[in-house]
């Protein structure tokens, strides 16, 4: 899996247009947080249970793909839940997968809040919201 910071990110999709980009926050998050444009949602875990399963997801994720060589890039909040979801990938055989360092809000800053210092809107990179 390859590690690619926000405005690599961008630049990255910028240059591989049939890529998948998928948001794998909750519907919620991706929904009311915001998130960036044409992203798909493929939730890593969901509410109520809040429990991954790996083979769920990457089901999800095929049913998304033109196939497991497509290159897949994965944003979450903060670049965590990222790294367990692209080795869930790989694991179920996707060849090209990238996540978002740092994720679309970023690290937590003294007063406990995100987007503050480091993430995809932080950069000022193009997103929506709900």
């Amino acid at each position: 899996m390859k590690n690619l910071h926000p405005q690599q990110a961008w630049t990255w999709l910028q240059a591989h247009p049939d890529s998948l980009f998928v948001d794998v926050r909750m519907e919620i998050e991706s929904l009311y947080v915001g998130r960036p444009p044409g992203v798909v949602n493929v939730p890593w875990y969901e509410y109520p249970d809040l429990q991954a399963d790996a083979q769920k997801f990457a089901d999800a994720v095929a049913r998304e793909a033109d196939g497991k060589a497509q290159a897949v890039l994965l944003i979450c909040r903060s670049g965590k839940r990222t790294l367990d979801a692209g080795k869930a990938l790989e694991a179920a055989g996707f060849s090209n997968v990238q996540h978002v360092v740092h994720g679309f809000e970023g690290e937590l800053d003294e007063h406990f809040r995100r987007s503050t210092l480091s993430g995809w809107r932080f950069e000022g990179l193009p997103w929506e919201q709900m």
